[in-house]
């Protein structure tokens, strides 16, 4: 099966970078334009089934490059730019773009933004959902939804992402590295022991659920989703 071709679309090399490799990672084949009429040109030539664009560009900006796109093309388009007034939000919106996220953003809930923006537009093969439930509790990383008893419940995305990995390797016991490897991934630099502050959040929202699961802490070594 040929990958998916997404175009990114920026000025900064080391965002262009972390993008690239995140969507290499998830079995996308990106591309990268840093000026306006580049992204021009590469759209014709790569065929991209997405354009991930930043506003402030050198040539061209996002608005125009918006502009000319869609004069020929309705390929999604994801704007990406410090710029976070409502006004430009509305503006991107009004000139074509299929959503808007602004910086810094959080590469992974960034991934789920284009999952959700391909499946709406018809891209992806077949609609999967990434989703996790046990006995009162569901965890859906494609919407970033935690429902407990049925009620939707505010969770950050890192929260609700470690909660989601755990629930998906059921009496597995992972180290505080390795869920920062595998959560936080390659450009975590920090304190270990935050996953110590998520998992007293998430137990603070999961306490006395059920008595089906736990998530646990197993001593001097780490932590797991057991499942009785």
């Amino acid at each position: 099966m040929d990958k998916k071709k997404i175009l990114i679309v920026d000025d900064d090399e080391n965002i262009c970078e972390l993008l690239r490799l995140y969507l290499e990672k998830d079995g996308y084949e990106p591309f990268v334009a840093n000026d306006g009429e580049a992204a021009v040109n590469m759209v014709k030539t790569v065929n991209p089934v997405l354009i991930l664009l930043d506003i402030m560009l050198p040539k061209l900006d996002g608005w125009q490059v918006c502009r000319e796109i869609r004069k020929n093309s309705s390929v999604p388009i994801i704007m990406l730019t410090a710029k976070g007034e409502t006004f430009d939000k509305i503006l991107g919106l009004e000139l074509g773009a299929d959503d808007y996220v602004p910086k810094p953003f959080d590469a992974k809930e960034l991934m789920a933004r284009i999952k959700a923006v391909l499946r709406r537009s018809g891209a992806m093969d077949g609609p999967k959902i990434e989703e996790v439930a046990y006995d009162k509790i569901v965890i859906n990383l494609t919407n970033y939804e935690l429902r407990i008893n049925g009620v939707l419940v505010d969770t950050p995305p890192k929260e609700l992402e470690l909660l989601y990995f755990l629930a998906s390797n059921p009496n597995r016991v992972f180290t505080r590295d390795q869920l920062l490897d595998e959560v936080w991934g390659y450009n975590y630099y920090g304190d270990s022991r935050t996953i110590d502050v998520h998992v007293k959040r998430l137990r603070e929202k999961l306490e006395g659920v059920s008595d089906a699961w736990q998530l646990k802490t197993v001593w001097a070594v780490g932590y797991k989703f057991e499942v009785r």
